[in-house]
């Protein structure tokens, strides 16, 4: 088996981030509560895809790649974050976005402004058109260039929550039965559930799905793929990945379930969420919660995998 250490890593997170107990919404929900702080990682707004570009951008740089290219909708997360981290390593970021969702500079999209970002919108929902773009202007461009797929999400990714499952079993006694994350790209439950396997072996993960893509199979795959780089002695397999649907009306779409979520959480905790990726995959949370699925004497861990920027860019009817 390899270690963590053994791969290249450029430290880019302020780490470990806080793990702090929802007092108010224990109380409410009738269970413990507990909040992984990645919101928290220390560059743009923070987010989870922090701990992933510390592996992805290492990778890069080995290779010798002087521009950067990644995707997502159009207020991405991960290609705020990626823009940032690579402006701070003196890398050129150039995103290739789906033309879906918010474009107007707001949100995500006047953070990268902010950075001199090259930012480009290609009108399809077809991510192999985004890859031939990106090889298209990368060629043209003589450079090295690097692609990170949509979120972060592959093996060389998901290493940084392999890492952080790590981190959690250092900074903290607590046992926690549950740990929940939203799921957008499969990376970081899939980092989280492998990790898991290896360092808190009596704990569930559950992916909260804010898109309805096939993330069985999604996960999963990353999940043989981590392991095998790795070289672990276990083939993941569908049976260790535990999802539940929390999409609602549809990718990026508020729903009523993640607007009360990131009102619960602002007026209880002074925290925010964003009403597509966090508010939906809290809103499970509490679901779950009502549904008996947790005891009163569980500990649930929830990732709070950052996006604030996305609550700036979306209409919310919180009334």
């Amino acid at each position: 088996m390899k270690k963590i250490e053994d791969f290249p890593r450029i430290p880019l997170a302020v780490l470990p981030t806080p793990i702090q107990k929802l007092e108010n919404i224990s109380r409410i929900l009738g269970t413990n509560v507990y909040i992984k702080r990645d919101d928290m990682t220390g560059i743009g707004l923070g987010g989870n895809k922090v701990r992933k570009l510390e592996f992805l951008l290492a990778d890069a740089k080995n290779k010798g790649a002087e521009i950067v290219f990644t995707t997502g909708g159009a207020q991405s997360n991960h290609a705020m974050l990626t823009a940032a981290c690579c402006k701070k390593l003196s890398m050129t970021p150039i995103l290739i976005l789906k033309k879906r969702g918010v474009t107007d500079r707001k949100g995500n999209i006047l953070l990268e402004y902010l950075m001199n970002t090259d930012v480009r919108f290609l009108d399809t929902d077809d991510s192999a058109d985004v890859y031939r773009e990106m090889d298209r202007v990368g060629q043209e461009s003589g450079k090295v260039y690097y692609k990170i797929p949509t979120g972060g999400s592959n093996a060389i990714g998901a290493l940084g929550y392999v890492n952080c499952v790590k981190e959690i079993t250092e900074q903290t006694d607590i046992k926690f039965d549950y740990i929940c994350c939203a799921e957008g790209s499969g990376g970081t439950h899939a980092g989280v559930a492998l990790g898991a396997k290896l360092f808190m072996p009596d704990t569930r993960v559950i992916g909260l799905m804010v898109d309805t893509d096939p993330f069985e199979e999604i996960t999963t795959n990353i999940m043989k793929d981590l392991a095998a780089m790795l070289e672990l002695d276990l083939v993941p397999t569908v049976d260790d990945v535990h999802l539940k649907n929390v999409a609602g009306p549809g990718y990026a779409i508020p729903s009523p379930e993640g607007n009360e979520a990131i009102r619960m959480m602002a007026e209880n905790e002074g925290l925010f969420l964003d009403p597509v990726y966090t508010g939906k995959a809290f809103g499970g949370l509490i679901q779950m919660a009502r549904e008996g699925k947790f005891g009163p004497d569980d500990n649930i861990l929830y990732l709070y995998s950052g996006g604030a920027g996305g609550l700036f860019a979306i209409d919310v009817n919180l009334d």
